[in-house]
């Protein structure tokens, strides 16, 4: 067992988890573990320290902290190691990172709740109702939020998705292979896999992967075959409908699952053009190359997009906005930690401006989707209904909603805005 840090304000939990383990010669079950124990701590952390200060008078010290959420997910959380080994190993972890004069406490500490275990159990379950936050582990604020917004009732079933593992999915990609072709590779590969069902968009294209495993080591991924993403991001490109031969755009790209699978609903003919940052550009060169998309013909910055193409010139455009990502928070394990609320009030300002610098690329009698991955209204409705209070040029077409709570994938929102 080895004390993994989560709490520096760098790199998400899942790739600075990456980089600590890369190299260290652990088998797969051992990666899926140190995987399970790092983000299982993230996500109960604040339900972890509420256990610990109702049996210490004073706050441990950070290392020492994270050991006792380490011993105590597993004891609570996790079946599959013995308890008395979990004791032992966090002792041990505790003399080894400095803190030897309180082993006798982290002993005390897990052996008493181990006792307790059905009567702690029971107690989580009743703070469900009486205090949410602590027993679901977010802040404060956020449930309040959520609570004024859906309820109470679809509130505390957000709040339960939010701490189950995310799935891994698959998109085919059809410009390389079929369904039938896909499955039967996967089939000699090994890979469990299970087709998306329900009424989502484009599900006859999206498989859930039961066991992922190295998926970056695959033949079938390393080919081009697939696609990993969740079936939510395909309502923006399905809303905008992109047609074989068209100019398309999308606006904020990166890393270019949505971009991909425009070129892949056109037949890879047309010419689409993909944006983002100078840093970002080479995700969606990687991307398409795996997937041998000939139709992304540019990637560019937004210095460079006018030096390529005119304004109003454009027959569809994707405006996929930086979010708050509260829709794909079961995914980014530690979101919930870094997420503020003053930062979430000021994100439509920056979305509204990049949705007006985005319509400047569409042509007369073209669509528009504005989309993002958060599930709140003051970032989806209410921006759409700020850009359409400082135009007359575009009308809303339509706009579709995906909620984690009623369709079991991540939460999207697109809206499709027709310029007159």
């Amino acid at each position: 067992m080895a004390l993994i840090s989560a709490e520096k304000d760098g790199d998400y939990i899942e790739s600075a988890l990456d980089k600590g383990i890369d190299g260290a010669g652990l088998n797969a079950p051992d990666r899926r573990l140190c995987r399970e124990l790092a983000f299982g701590c993230v996500r109960w952390r604040r339900t972890l320290d509420w256990l610990i200060a109702r049996r210490t008078k004073h706050a441990p010290k950070p290392k020492l902290a994270a050991i006792l959420r380490l011993g105590l997910y597993q004891l609570l959380w996790l079946e599959r190691v013995p308890s008395h080994a979990i004791v032992h190993q966090s002792v041990e972890l505790a003399k080894k990172h400095g803190f030897r004069e309180q082993a006798g406490f982290v002993n005390a500490l897990l052996r008493g709740y181990d006792r307790d275990r059905d009567a702690t159990s029971k107690e989580l379950k009743s703070l469900r109702k009486s205090q949410p936050a602590i027993a679901w582990s977010h802040p404060d604020w956020l449930v309040e939020r959520w609570q004024r917004g859906l309820g109470n009732d679809d509130c505390q079933r957000l709040l339960e998705w939010n701490n189950k593992p995310a799935r891994t999915f698959a998109r085919v990609n059809a410009l390389k292979t079929s369904v039938p072709e896909l499955e039967k590779r996967w089939g000699d590969e090994g890979v469990e896999h299970e087709v998306v069902s329900g009424e989502l968009p484009l599900a006859n294209l999206f498989f859930a992967i039961k066991s992922p495993g190295a998926i970056a080591e695959l033949g079938s991924f390393r080919e081009g075959f697939f696609y990993l993403q969740d079936p939510s991001t395909a309502l923006a490109p399905n809303l905008l409908d992109p047609k074989p031969g068209e100019r398309v755009l999308d606006f904020c790209a990166a890393p270019g699952g949505k971009t991909t699978l425009m070129a892949q609903l056109m037949g890879d003919t047309g010419d689409v053009t993909a944006q983002d940052q100078p840093e970002r550009l080479g995700l969606i060169r990687e991307n398409c190359a795996r997937l041998e998309i000939q139709s992304v013909k540019h990637c560019v910055t937004p210095k460079d997009l006018e030096s390529i193409a005119a304004k109003n010139s454009f027959q569809r455009v994707l405006v996929d906005v930086p979010c708050s990502n509260t829709g794909v928070m079961r995914r980014r394990v530690d979101l919930r930690w870094r997420i503020r609320e003053k930062e979430l009030k000021q994100m439509p300002k920056r979305q509204l401006q990049l949705l007006k610098s985005a319509a400047q690329w569409v042509a007369p009698g073209a669509a528009l989707v504005y989309s993002t991955c958060s599930i709140e209204k003051t970032e989806n409705e209410d921006v759409v209904k700020m850009f359409l209070a400082s135009t007359n040029q575009f009308k809303l077409a339509q706009q579709q909603v995906i909620h984690p709570v009623t369709h079991g994938v991540d939460g999207a929102f697109a809206a499709l805005l027709i310029r007159q």
